[in-house]
């Protein structure tokens, strides 16, 4: 391939009447336009390509953009769902102690309802064995007065 410092170098001889030799200079536009030929079609395909590589570039940047967006879309979504999925949790727990705790209180209104019931027996018990020792006593005293009656 000539290089343009060979373009630059190229000398040639000279005829005595005409100037330079036809022949040589015919052949070496010949070179020249060969090597030319080849390097303006390597351009051409090259600029082709780079074309084609920036829009291949263009296009990756478009999809990286739009993978950076989702992620982005994605995490802030996740966020979202995981602030939902505690605050659903923490309603869940208040809900579960508020229960607990209305279950908690009707026990102990149970258990205060039971003691006033046992209390309320026991004083009926109390009655009862007063009445019954009462009546004891009273028949008691009447076997004693028969039994003195008789004697």
């Amino acid at each position: 391939m000539i290089t343009p410092l060979d373009i630059e170098n190229k000398k040639f001889s000279k005829q005595m009447m005409n100037g330079y030799s036809v022949e040589e200079v015919d052949d070496f536009l010949d070179d020249l336009t060969l090597d030319y030929t080849k390097n303006y079609k390597e351009v051409t395909e090259l600029k082709a390509k780079v074309e084609e590589l920036t829009q291949s570039l263009e296009h990756y940047k478009t999809i990286e953009g739009t993978l950076q967006n989702t992620l982005v879309m994605a995490q802030k979504t996740a966020d979202d769902v995981k602030n939902i999925a505690k605050q659903q949790a923490d309603q869940i727990i208040n809900e579960a102690k508020g229960n607990a705790q209305q279950q908690a209180n009707e026990l102990d209104n149970e258990i205060i309802a039971k003691k006033k019931q046992l209390e309320d027996v026991k004083k009926q018990f109390d009655i009862y064995k007063a009445k019954m020792e009462s009546l004891l006593i009273s028949q008691l005293e009447l076997i004693k007065d028969i039994n003195k009656e008789d004697m």
